[in-house]
């Protein structure tokens, strides 16, 4: 359908898609509902790696024993992505295709280095989710592509995740941080540049014993936040800092 009777947009959830029809600023008039896919669903490991389908929920992923297991920094995530309805509706391949900086799973999947599995008619191809965002709201997903699963192999060090908001929940990060701290530090950080952003310079100080002083002065370099509603370019510069600084002191 994506391929012959396109341009389609694809729905499940549909807790960003109504609220831009609601207001009037969605352009597009024809969608695909794929909420009754259930071969797109399901959490399980195969061949050592977690594999998470597009249209798993987040009470879903909050509720996985694998997840909490191998991946808890995306069950904390999940719990601060709005309240219990948006949690029982809202899908993980959801927020990856919305593709907003302010999307609080989507710092996890980066600093885990996960894989997306996308589908079309055609077949299948893997991206590392560190490659899929090419803008603001841009990525390489085709218009005749699904996101079919998340694939995340074993993250080997101390994980980490925060969000910074209005309220912890059922509001807009400011910022949004995942780290893992292992022999090669890794950093990831939403809502301060127009995609979710690896900050390998701040990493790599780190890595080399740099010192955490030092390290937040490249992480304030290396982030772009803008002034926006919810808050200031500089204000989420100095919270960004913090949370490096909370970061490494919390997992020493």
């Amino acid at each position: 359908m994506l391929r012959d009777e396109g341009p389609l947009v694809p729905l499940a959830g549909c807790t960003d898609v109504y609220v831009n029809l609601n207001f009037g600023t969605l352009p597009q008039k024809r969608f695909l509902n794929l909420w009754a896919l259930d071969e797109l669903r399901g959490i399980r490991i195969r061949e050592g790696v977690l594999s998470i389908g597009a249209l798993t929920t987040y009470t879903e992923i909050i509720r996985s024993a694998l997840v909490r297991r191998r991946l808890p920094i995306l069950a904390a995530a999940a719990r601060e992505i709005g309240g219990a309805q948006i949690q029982n509706r809202g899908t993980l391949g959801g927020n990856i295709a919305n593709a907003s900086p302010a999307g609080d799973a989507l710092p996890v999947l980066a600093v885990a280095d996960a894989t997306l599995i996308l589908a079309s008619a055609e077949g299948a191809r893997r991206v590392p989710f560190n490659s899929f965002y090419i803008g603001y709201r841009r990525s390489v997903l085709e218009p005749d592509e699904l996101i079919v699963s998340v694939e995340v192999p074993r993250v080997a060090g101390r994980q980490w995740f925060r969000k910074v908001g209005t309220r912890a929940a059922q509001a807009i990060s400011k910022v949004v941080m995942a780290a893992v701290r292992g022999d090669a530090p890794r950093i990831a950080l939403g809502s301060v540049a127009p995609t979710v952003l690896r900050v390998p310079e701040t990493e790599a100080v780190l890595g080399a014993g740099g010192g955490i002083a030092r390290a937040r002065e490249t992480l304030e370099r290396e982030i772009r936040p803008i002034d926006d509603l919810r808050s200031t370019a500089e204000y989420r510069r100095r919270v960004s800092g913090n949370l490096l600084e909370r970061f490494w002191k919390e997992t020493a």
